[in-house]
């Protein structure tokens, strides 16, 4: 019987929160990790931790919003892993601002990262996935890539560029063993979602508690998603079998929705 293929993945913006996460969902089970993030000790501390839980794991330096620092990680995972079955565009930013006062550096740094980032990193990595005939590209977007949102216009319009090149992608390699999703999830407790509650606060006079209790309904959520749920859906997505492809999924605490 030939023995089981062990399987390959490069996760960005893996120093914390999500990333973190799903490093440790798929570390535990056999796949040997690349992670990547623009801060080398926060990487570098999480890939000790799953080796030392016996996992095969690096830490990789990468701004995915700049493409000769894509290229270098690209040559750094031929290094490491010799070949990526799996990619997961976790790196992202966030901010808010109202709409007369976005700035136009802060507009391109969104979408740097939460859009130009997701096509860098998926042109570097996919096209060899597609040449062996399998591969996962999976893509932690937003629900806001799939609707509005007051004073995350830039936010929105970076999660919406996500979710419509992934479908586009999916259907360019949907013949060649290769599936594309977007995972879309609300509000998750993260250290982003911390900062998203501290603006609230500096901006009314609510305190934590109400803060989130306020960020919640605004989105329609009863509770915080949690990282490791995330994980669980990109530990599915990465099946051997799966064939689900070119998927704007949302996670919202509630039910399980495309």
């Amino acid at each position: 019987m030939t023995p089981p293929v062990r399987r390959t993945a490069v996760i960005t913006g893996a120093g914390r929160g999500i990333g973190a996460a799903i490093a440790r969902a798929l570390a535990d089970r056999g796949i040997a990790v690349l992670l990547a993030a623009r801060h080398p000790s926060e990487v570098e501390a999480v890939a000790a931790d799953l080796r030392a839980r016996g996992g095969s794991a690096w830490g990789a330096v990468c701004d995915v919003a700049d493409e000769a620092s894509v290229r270098a990680l690209g040559r750094e995972a031929a290094t490491r892993l010799e070949r990526v079955d799996i990619l997961v565009n976790n790196a992202g930013v966030s901010s808010s601002a109202p709409l007369r006062r976005l700035e136009l550096e802060e507009w391109n740094r969104v979408l740097a990262v939460n859009a130009t980032g997701v096509f860098l990193c998926t042109r570097e990595f996919a096209p060899a996935m597609a040449e062996r005939g399998w591969g996962r590209v999976i893509t932690i977007a937003s629900t806001s890539g799939l609707e509005g949102g007051r004073y995350i216009a830039h936010y929105c319009a970076s999660k919406h560029a996500a979710v419509g090149f992934t479908r586009a992608a999916a259907l360019e390699l949907s013949d060649r063993g290769v599936t594309v999703n977007a995972i879309c999830p609300a509000y998750v407790d993260t250290p982003m979602t911390v900062r998203t509650l501290e603006n609230v606060e500096r901006k009314t006079a609510l305190g934590r508690d109400a803060a989130l209790e306020a960020v919640l309904a605004a989105a329609g959520q009863e509770r915080l998603i949690r990282p490791e749920e995330v994980a669980a859906e990109v530990v599915r997505l990465c099946r051997e079998d799966a064939t689900e492809t070119g998927q704007a999924i949302v996670l919202n605490g509630r039910s399980r929705a495309t």
